[in-house]
C-alpha cells in the first residue's frame, strides 16, 4: 500500500514529508513528498511546539514584555483581555500562532515569526487602542526621564528608579486605569534598591529620613535634601548650581 506521512523529525529538527510503499510493516521504498498538504505541515509543527513548550519560540525582550503586560490586564480586568498563561497559549496555538507558520518548516525558520504581532492578533480593536494607556511600557518621572515598567509579576508592576529622580513626586503612579498603584523600587546612586513602596507620600514623611542618613554616609557627594517634596530632582549627583 502507498502512504503519505507528515511528521516532526527530532533529529532533522524539521517537519518531514514522505511517500512510502509498504508491504505490511515492511517499507519497500520511501521518497520525499514535494508538495505536502500545508495544513498537515502546520499541524505537525504545532504538535511539536505543543509538546516542546513555548520556550522553543523566538521570544524577544519586547515580545516577553508584551506578554507580561497582557497578563497583567487579564489578571486585573479578565475578558476580553486574553489568558496568556502557558497552558492557555498552548491550548490555543492554532488560533494565535497557526496563521504565522505559513513559511515555517524547520526549527530554524521559527526566527522569522513576529510573536508581538501574533499576540496582538488576539486583541480586538478596542483592546489594542487601550493597551498603552492601561499598561504603559514607561512612566515619566520629575527629571523628565522615561523609566521602563516591569510587569514580570502581573499582580505588582514595578518601577525601578533612582531616588533622586523622584524628588517632588508626591503621589505613587498608578496603572490599569488608576486601579493599581505601581510598586516603587527606589534605587541608590549605585542602582541598588534602598526602599520598596507603594506609598510614596508615606515614604517621604517617614522612612526617607533613615534612608537619607544612610545614603549621605555612603554617597556624601550626592544630593540628600531635608525636604524631598520641594527639592529639585536630578539625574546627576547634585542639581546644577549646588
Amino acid at each position: 500500500e502507498r502512504q503519505e506521512t507528515v511528521a516532526w523529525d527530532d533529529r532533522a529538527e524539521a517537519v518531514v514529508a514522505a511517500e512510502r510503499r509498504q508491504l505490511g510493516a515492511i517499507i519497500l521504498s520511501e521518497r520525499p513528498l514535494r508538495d505536502p498538504d500545508p495544513e498537515l505541515l502546520r499541524g505537525a509543527l504545532l504538535g511539536w511546539i505543543r509538546s516542546a513548550g513555548l520556550g522553543v519560540l523566538p521570544w524577544t525582550e519586547s515580545g516577553t514584555e508584551l506578554r507580561e503586560r497582557l497578563a497583567f490586564l487579564h489578571l486585573l480586568l479578565g475578558a476580553p483581555w486574553p489568558d496568556l498563561s502557558e497552558a492557555a497559549l498552548l491550548g490555543a496555538l492554532p488560533d494565535w500562532l497557526g496563521p504565522h507558520l505559513t513559511a515555517v518548516r524547520r526549527r530554524a525558520d521559527l526566527s522569522r515569526i513576529d510573536l508581538e504581532q501574533a499576540l496582538l492578533g488576539m486583541l480586538g480593536w478596542e483592546e489594542r487602542r487601550a493597551l498603552e494607556s492601561l499598561a504603559p511600557t514607561h512612566l515619566s518621572v520629575p527629571t523628565g526621564s522615561r523609566i521602563r515598567l516591569s510587569y514580570a509579576d502581573p499582580a505588582a508592576p514595578v518601577l525601578a528608579v533612582r531616588l533622586q529622580e523622584v524628588f517632588g513626586m508626591t503621589e505613587t503612579p498608578r496603572v490599569g486605569g488608576g486601579r493599581v498603584a505601581v510598586t516603587m523600587q527606589l534605587l541608590s546612586p549605585a542602582h541598588r534598591p534602598v526602599q520598596v513602596t507603594r506609598d510614596l507620600a508615606g515614604f517621604w514623611r517617614t522612612s526617607y529620613f533613615d534612608v537619607k542618613k544612610e545614603m549621605k554616609g555612603r554617597y556624601p557627594r550626592h544630593y540628600w535634601p531635608d525636604n524631598p517634596l520641594v527639592a529639585e530632582p536630578t539625574r546627576r549627583a547634585k542639581p546644577k548650581g549646588r
